[in-house]
């Protein structure tokens, strides 16, 4: 694992482009009419919204990576890529990502990390992210820090992926990809320390249910650290959790070939 200090020499120490960030009022967990709906979010550092190229819309243009940057939006590093029309966009860094490297997105390509191409077009065996579900539609699987998938086998207009959940999926050969891993896959070692960061991201102190009162959560009432007393941890609105399959009927479910592995069993 990277020490913090060889990871922040990789980082380029510059302010984010002005043209590429917008500001987003914060809402703190609040819907429309000003309900809570997301609990456990409150005030946190005011922080610009950097817009990132998940499509990779330019194609056929060579790109030279000038800056990786720190984005407080997610957990994964940016890349600032200026193309040679003399256009800068962000995208997701790779982890081999360099500054001075120069990627492409193209319909066939070298298979080098953060390249883009079509799915159909990489061989089996290498490590994707930043997957199109839908043409043209932009990146939606393995965003995050250290993700990637791995094309499993190339059937006729489809690609077989097996993601990190060891779910096997089809997607249409023709959407597009990233080589490589998602940069900062050190990202799980890291240790929040105290109570202070979290706030400063904006999370708010949550409450075990079972201290609480019974009008409060299904969990409350007792004396001392008293168990649930039920047969299945629930929800403060009663729903059953952990554990209990909650995705519905979708049409989506004809491209999943294999069904994620449950790694607590056995």
């Amino acid at each position: 694992m990277k020490s913090v200090s060889k990871i922040k020499r990789i980082l380029t120490k510059k302010e984010p482009e002005k043209k590429l960030t917008v500001s987003i009022r914060e809402k703190a967990g609040r819907n429309f009419s000003g309900r809570i709906t997301i609990r456990h979010r409150g005030k946190r550092v005011k922080r610009l919204y950097r817009i990132v190229d998940f499509g990779q819309e330019k194609r056929e243009i060579l790109g030279e990576v000038v800056a990786l940057e720190y984005d407080p939006n997610r957990t994964a590093y940016l890349a600032l890529v200026k193309y040679q029309d003399g256009e800068k966009r962000y995208i997701l860094s790779a982890t081999d990502l360099k500054i001075g490297d120069k990627i492409i997105c193209s319909e066939k390509g070298e298979i080098k990390s953060g390249n883009r191409m079509k799915l159909k077009n990489i061989p089996v065996g290498t490590q994707v992210f930043n997957i199109e579900l839908e043409v043209g539609m932009g990146g939606k699987l393995m965003r995050s820090a250290g993700t990637f998938a791995k094309i499993l086998a190339q059937d006729e207009k489809f690609t077989n992926l097996e993601l990190p959940s060891g779910e096997v999926r089809k997607v249409y050969g023709e959407c597009f990809a990233s080589i490589g891993q998602v940069s900062h896959p050190e990202k799980r070692f890291e240790i929040i320390g105290k109570a202070g960061r979290n706030r400063l991201k904006g999370w708010r102190p949550t409450v075990r249910g079972s201290a609480m009162n019974p009008c409060d959560h299904p969990h409350g009432g007792g004396g001392g650290k008293t168990p649930i007393g039920l047969k299945n941890p629930k929800t403060p609105w009663g729903k059953i959790a952990r554990g209990v399959k909650t995705r519905k009927k979708k049409w989506t479910d004809r491209f999943i070939l294999q069904r994620r592995q449950n790694k607590n069993k056995g």
